[in-house]
């Protein structure tokens, strides 16, 4: 049925008491499988006493109907073979699995070791339908915006820039009324804790409405102000106006704010939208549509979801694209820009993989400073660490992804980082644990990756690196908790020594793994930088404590800002890695970015610098005076 939604949702919600049973018992049982070397089995050992977890609302796991949105219109399908209206034809569907469920074995009975119902604890659970396109479905879906672009005549690109103002308004407004179900979403699909799926959704609408007032400021004459007089007799007004049809492919991790980063700028700008919905983490999207049928003229943001190899190729090879606004793989981006027949034409704006490393300064093991301050300061330094390593169990491109440690301190620092590695609340997105000094509730600070492919990488190179030469140096360091074919939980691994000669010095591992490279000189660093493959972002870490050689290490530090400045998109002081604050730009270097993200510079990104210019002679300006009247686009914001 078009503009309806149906939702079912699932039965039961099990006794957390249960869940707190079977988890205790599994981090102690043969249900975790280790990564490390029998003389390894002392560093890999189970936690000595349970940790107290409870929960405030346990959420049922969503069941989100299969949807599509073409052409202004949204239409359910709720199984499979459905016969479509806006040509789309028959659709197929396919099965979206949740990261976790709360459903357990109802027999499980405990730490019994010998209970096969343990390995019950963490089975996924079918969240939602997705539709899958075919190429053709796809081509059918491009026509729709092809009609609404109508050569930049159509109705949106010729709107004013107030109108389209007023109509992402009305959107954000919709949108707020579907907060809550994105984010169980998001919590289910791909295993965000609440706490960052509320922020991603609220971040969001917040991005959004900083770029509005951005655009409205009247401070910036690239988005129409008053006639420009100061070239002699020539009159400038300038605007910036759309590009075209502008392909949008967000990621996984942040599949909302990445990918709404991008499209509302876009559609500020007037641009027409073909949204592709991410294989993982796009059931979010389909709860948007309804608020996108209800704001915007058909055919201005059209959805494609299913496989990108399918559907994709089609609308490159085309030549209608005009602009690609793509975050994920480097190589799938060189694919996609590769079918293009006209390269030449389409406006790319890329943000891809980065491998952003943390320097650790030998300054910060100084041991002239008093015990006060090295506690003060090493508080600090770990917390980033904690932080930029595995804030969203590390699967974020900004997070960092190599340490490096002066190598007669490496050891020391690694085991003091796995001390607090081992003390992170690890557990379900919804879960809080509750500090009985002050009665708060946190939410766990590691939850499961998002499908088993993500879980067979991260053992893929645990397995590396340890089998040459590096240690897992937390307890139960890249353990799976529960049943070990489905559960995607993995309890975070501290790696060290990690070598050129390991696959983690050198890719990205977009996951729960901190390496620690120990290195001899700056010098090894600085050539980690200059010959990599990427360059995103590096963050510094170094004294702030007063001594002796203060001269000396800030001119090491004043030395590598320098030499950084022309590798990476941003440096960062004693702070972890990070895309914040939304105002300021967002770039990177090699195959980590290509254009600039945030709240001006996305304006500029998806459009088009556009000028109107006349002669103030004889009575040309009477008539221009006539003709601002009735223009829509030398209407002033």
């Amino acid at each position: 049925m078009k503009h309806k939604y149906s939702e079912r949702r699932g039965s039961s919600v099990i006794s957390f008491r249960l869940l707190v049973v079977t988890i205790t018992c599994l981090l102690s049982s043969k249900n975790l499988s280790s990564f490390a070397s029998a003389s390894d089995a002392s560093v890999i050992s189970s936690p000595s006493s349970p940790r107290e977890f409870s929960i405030l609302s346990s959420p049922t796991p969503p069941f989100i109907t299969g949807r599509v949105f073409t052409n202004g219109i949204v239409q359910d399908v709720p199984h499979d073979k459905v016969i479509l209206d806006a040509g789309l034809g028959e659709m197929a569907l396919a099965d979206v699995i949740g990261c976790c469920s709360t459903s357990l074995s109802s027999s499980s009975d405990g730490c019994s070791s010998s209970s096969e119902n343990d390995a019950e604890a963490m089975k996924r659970v079918i969240i939602g339908k997705m539709p899958q396109f075919t190429s053709q479905q796809s081509l059918v879906t491009l026509q729709s915006a092809i009609s609404a672009w109508d050569g930049g005549s159509g109705t949106w690109p010729q709107m004013t820039l107030n109108e389209r103002i007023k109509a992402v308004q009305t959107f954000i407004q919709h949108l707020q009324s579907k907060r809550s179900e994105i984010v169980t979403a998001l919590m289910y699909e791909i295993g965000k804790n609440q706490v960052d799926a509320e922020s991603e959704f609220d971040r969001t609408m917040k991005f959004t409405k900083q770029v509005i007032e951005y655009i409205q400021s009247n401070t910036h004459s690239e988005f129409g102000s008053d006639w420009d007089a100061s070239h002699g007799s020539t009159r400038l007004f300038m605007k910036r106006a759309a590009i075209g049809i502008v392909l949008c492919l967000g990621p996984y991790n942040y599949p909302l704010n990445e990918t709404y980063a991008t499209l509302i700028p876009a559609l500020l700008m007037g641009n027409v939208i073909l949204l592709k919905i991410p294989t993982v983490g796009g059931l979010s999207h389909l709860l948007t549509m309804e608020a996108f049928h209800k704001s915007f003229p058909p055919g201005t943001i059209n959805f494609i979801s299913g496989s990108g190899r399918v559907t994709m190729p089609p609308l490159m090879k085309s030549g209608r694209v005009d602009a690609l606004a793509f975050i994920g793989a480097s190589s799938a981006a060189d694919r996609l820009i590769k079918d293009h027949p006209n390269p030449h034409r389409l406006k790319v704006f890329l943000q891809l993989e980065a491998k952003n490393m943390g320097v650790y300064l030998s300054n910060l093991f100084d041991n002239s400073k008093s015990a006060g301050e090295q506690q003060v300061e090493w508080e600090t330094i770990l917390k980033e660490t904690v932080a930029g390593t595995l804030s969203y169990n590390g699967q974020r491109c900004t997070a960092l992804k190599l340490l490096f440690v002066p190598k007669d301190k490496s050891e020391g620092f690694a085991s003091m980082l796995a001390e607090r590695v081992e003390n992170l609340h690890v557990g379900l997105p919804w879960e809080t644990k509750e500090n009985p000094k002050d009665g708060t509730f946190t939410y766990p600070q590691v939850t499961p990756l998002p499908n088993r492919g993500r879980v067979e990488y991260m053992q893929a190179l645990i397995q590396d690196a340890v089998s040459k030469g590096a240690r897992v140096m937390n307890k139960n360091g890249g353990m799976i908790i529960g049943d070990q074919d489905e559960s995607t939980l993995m309890v975070p691994a501290v790696l060290y020594p990690v070598t050129p000669n390991c696959r983690l010095y050198s890719e990205e591992q977009f996951g729960p793994i901190i390496p620690i490279a120990p290195y001899d000189s700056l010098a090894e660093v600085m050539t980690y930088a200059k010959d990599g493959k990427y360059g995103q972002q590096v963050s510094i870490f170094t004294s702030t404590s007063n001594h002796n050689n203060h001269a000396k290490e800030s001119k090491v530090v004043a030395d590598l800002i320098d030499r950084f400045s022309t590798v990476f998109g941003k440096i960062n002081i004693n702070s972890q890695c990070g895309r914040s604050p939304d105002a300021a730009p967002f770039s990177g270097r090699r195959s980590s970015a290509m254009g600039t993200m945030s709240v001006s510079h996305a304006l500029q990104e998806f459009s088009i610098p556009t000028l109107v210019s006349y002669k103030d002679v004889g009575m040309t300006k009477t008539v221009i005076e006539g003709v601002e009247v009735h223009s829509n686009f030398l209407t002033k914001v």
